[in-house]
C-alpha cells in the first residue's frame, strides 16, 4: 500500500480543512490508519486514528471536538475533516498506515508514511 496527503493549505483561523489521503489497492481496508503532525522543531505527534472499519476512533486532546477522521474503503481514501483550526494546529500532517485491525495511537505502531502535507492557519 502506498499513501499519498492532499488537501493543505492556507487558511485563516477559525477556518475549516479537509484533507484526504488516497491508498493504493490493496491492504488498506484491512488496517487502522491515522493522522499524525509535526510542528517545526517539534517531534511528530498523534492527531487522531481509526480501526480498519471506521467504527473505533480517537483523538489527541488537542483534536478532539474540532476535526473528525473517517474513511471510505470502497475508495481506499482516509479522511480528516479539521473545523474551528487555531494557528497552532499549523504544522505538516502525514498519513499512517498500522498493521493492524485496530486503531493506535503511537508513531511506533505505523509502518507506512504518506509523504505529509502543509496545513498553515493564520492570525
Amino acid at each position: 500500500v502506498q499513501l499519498q496527503a492532499f488537501g493543505g493549505g492556507l487558511v485563516q483561523a477559525g477556518g475549516s480543512l479537509r484533507l484526504s489521503c488516497a491508498a493504493s489497492p490493496g491492504s488498506f481496508s484491512s488496517v487502522g490508519m491515522g493522522w499524525f503532525r509535526q510542528a517545526p522543531g517539534k517531534e511528530r505527534e498523534f492527531v487522531a486514528g481509526i480501526n480498519y472499519n471506521g467504527a473505533n476512533t480517537d483523538y489527541s486532546n488537542s483534536a478532539k471536538g474540532r476535526f473528525t477522521i473517517s474513511r471510505d474503503n470502497a475508495k481506499n481514501t482516509l479522511y480528516l475533516q479539521m473545523n474551528s483550526l487555531k494557528v497552532e494546529d499549523t504544522a505538516i500532517y502525514y498519513c499512517a498506515a498500522t498493521l493492524y485491525y485496530g486503531l493506535r495511537t503511537d508513531l511506533k505502531d505505523y509502518d507506512l508514511w504518506g509523504q505529509g502535507t502543509q496545513v498553515t492557519v493564520s492570525s
